[in-house]
């Protein structure tokens, strides 16, 4: 097995569909590090740690660190692609939204459903010898349309150079939380208006048009049956309207709220704002069968400009799609 010390680090090294943490693993396993110094380190970290690079922390050093050799020099696209990753891991809220993520290699992908009408929804007792119920699982007819979300880089190494890489995190950060935003935004596009294949979001119809009552609420919850209601998607007024409810300013909640930030309804569904719903609209679902999300590889960025200093318009990616799985997961309230 190599030791981290002794791994030859290159632009070869970034291979399609694989981080250079997923490549550095296989050279040189954490496993063999159990009861040492090393523990808790991937063997990402041991690289930083063998050119002595700090990326955060009171001694943070400068971009230039990363430079200071041809080997320590490939090691700042993965840097840039977990910093962006962090990024959208904490402004992420889609764990709520998709039931699962599906990774693929290539562009094009046909993902699968199944149509259950209301007898479909039940399974009734089978006589000896009589015919089992089926439940018909196919394939799509269109793809899911996959959206290639990013930033680009313009600055100039020199500009950089000198800089505290701590400090050039947040800004990765940022633009990950960018991506995150948009996505979630890409996955109530697709929860509302269908992923091509004739399945728009049902709509509840509100009580009273113009306002919002809890009665609206069991309805949308009532209309979910059987599947069960434990995420709200909530527009920035809708959003007020639900803090405003008298079902919502009882003690637990109120505690809750002010001591944890944590948003919930009534019903105890995860309540999550999102400005990509407009107007008075709230979307009810059923987290673990409503949506899958379909991601064409990891954070991509241009590895060799970042290599050669070549900052100047060096981008920053990811590729990703939604669709749906039961149609009738979720349900759209409007009022």
């Amino acid at each position: 097995m190599a030791k981290y010390e002794n791994i030859t680090l290159e632009k070869g090294m970034y291979q399609n569909g694989k981080s250079l943490t997923e490549i550095l693993e296989a050279m040189d396993p954490s496993e063999n590090y159990q009861g040492t110094s090393m523990e808790g380190l991937d063997a990402f970290s041991r690289q930083l740690k063998r050119f002595d690079i700090k990326v955060s922390g009171k001694g943070s050093d400068t971009i230039e660190k990363f430079f200071a050799t041809s080997n320590s020099a490939a090691l700042f696209p993965e840097y840039v692609s977990r910093a962006v990753n962090a990024g959208i891991e904490e402004a992420d809220v889609l764990g709520d939204v998709v039931a699962t993520v599906t990774k693929i290699d290539g562009m094009d992908y046909r993902s699968i459903s199944s149509g259950l009408t209301e007898d479909d929804k039940s399974l009734k007792r089978v006589a000896e010898g009589a015919f089992i119920p089926v439940t018909e699982i196919k394939t799509n007819d269109n793809l899911v349309k996959l959206h290639k979300r990013g930033r680009m880089l313009v600055s100039s190494y020199e500009a950089l150079r000198f800089q505290r890489i701590d400090l050039f995190t947040v800004t990765l950060k940022q633009i990950g939380a960018y991506i995150a935003r948009t996505q979630l935004a890409d996955a109530v596009d697709v929860l509302i208006n269908g992923d091509g294949n004739a399945n728009p979001c049902d709509t509840v119809t509100p009580a009273a048009a113009g306002s919002l009552s809890y009665a609206d609420l069991i309805a949308m919850w009532s209309a979910l049956t059987p599947f069960g209601l434990n995420t709200v998607l909530a527009s920035t007024a809708a959003m007020s309207d639900l803090l405003s409810m008298t079902e919502m300013k009882d003690a637990v909640a109120g505690l809750n709220f002010q001591g944890t930030g944590k948003m919930i309804t009534p019903m105890g569904a995860q309540l999550i704002h999102t400005p990509a719903l407009s107007g008075n609209s709230i979307i009810g679902l059923d987290k673990n069968c409503a949506l899958e999300m379909v991601v064409a590889g990891d954070v991509a960025v241009d590895y060799d400009k970042l290599i050669d200093r070549q900052l100047e318009r060096a981008t920053i990616s990811c590729i990703a799609g939604f669709a749906k799985i039961y149609n009738g997961a979720a349900k759209k309230l409007s009022y």
